[in-house]
């Protein structure tokens, strides 16, 4: 079962995400000795890696990754490298040895065979879960207006990658920029959790069309529900009974 936080602004919706994040990330720290964490970027999660690097203690034992990313350079403006570099990764002092980014500059191909390669390297069969699929801890997920989440986007080819596909390239993004790289659906549902931000009454109905029943045509409802938190604000949050 999906466990929903409905907030009632998007500053707490922040507040309560970074402390969750906090919790998790100590927990699989406690449990592993390390904790894998990925990030997306957009414009809801920034605020909270603000209060998640404002507590460096909590990231001491953690390793970053990310969810998706544009092919543009890490100094660009639309990199989600850049993103988490300013808001968490630079204030809370995170080694650059632990920071794994996707290398957009190389092109979506490239880009996407070269994270995969280091996936499966450093976390692919690891652990008690033998799994093939590399386990991400925790992974933090914004949602798009159509139901998008990282870059995998409606109806898309993507979706139907198999398990074997780890990192995917992406040519052509309905949004700009086209070019991107992506963890794929088999990376998100094999993670230990994924916390899904949502702010603002624009989200309202992909929050909703994302708890109903699973469709391509929604990507987010394709997670697996019983390892999702939604964090929203009261405008993004569907009404009525709570999952």
């Amino acid at each position: 079962m999906t466990r929903l936080t409905a907030c009632p602004d998007a500053e707490t919706v922040a507040q309560r995400a970074a402390a969750h994040l906090a919790r998790q990330l100590r927990h699989a720290c406690e449990q592993r000795g390390v904790a894998h964490l990925a990030l997306s970027g957009g414009t809801t999660p920034g605020r909270t890696y603000e209060l998640l690097g404002a507590s460096p203690e909590d990231l001491g034992e953690v390793q970053v990754w990310f969810a998706d990313e544009r092919c543009v350079p890490p100094q660009d403006s639309e990199s989600n490298y850049r993103l988490a570099a300013e808001t968490l990764l630079a204030p809370a002092g995170v080694a650059p040895e632990r920071v794994h980014r996707m290398e957009g500059e190389a092109g979506p191909q490239e880009g996407a065979r070269r994270y995969a390669k280091e996936l499966t390297a450093r976390l692919g069969g690891a652990g008690a879960e033998r799994s093939t699929v590399p386990v991400l801890d925790v992974i933090v997920l914004g949602i798009g207006p159509d139901g998008h989440v990282a870059s995998l986007f409606p109806g898309a080819a993507t979706l139907d990658a198999g398990e074997d596909a780890l990192c995917l390239a992406v040519l052509d993004s309905p949004k700009p920029p086209p070019q991107r790289i992506t963890l794929s659906l088999a990376v998100l549902r094999a993670a230990r959790e994924c916390v899904l931000l949502a702010t603002g009454a624009s989200k309202a109905d992909a929050v909703a069309a994302m708890l109903a029943r699973p469709s391509r045509r929604v990507p987010a409802s394709l997670l697996r529900r019983e390892r999702l938190t939604v964090i929203a604000d009261d405008a993004a949050a569907p009404a009525g009974p709570r999952p």
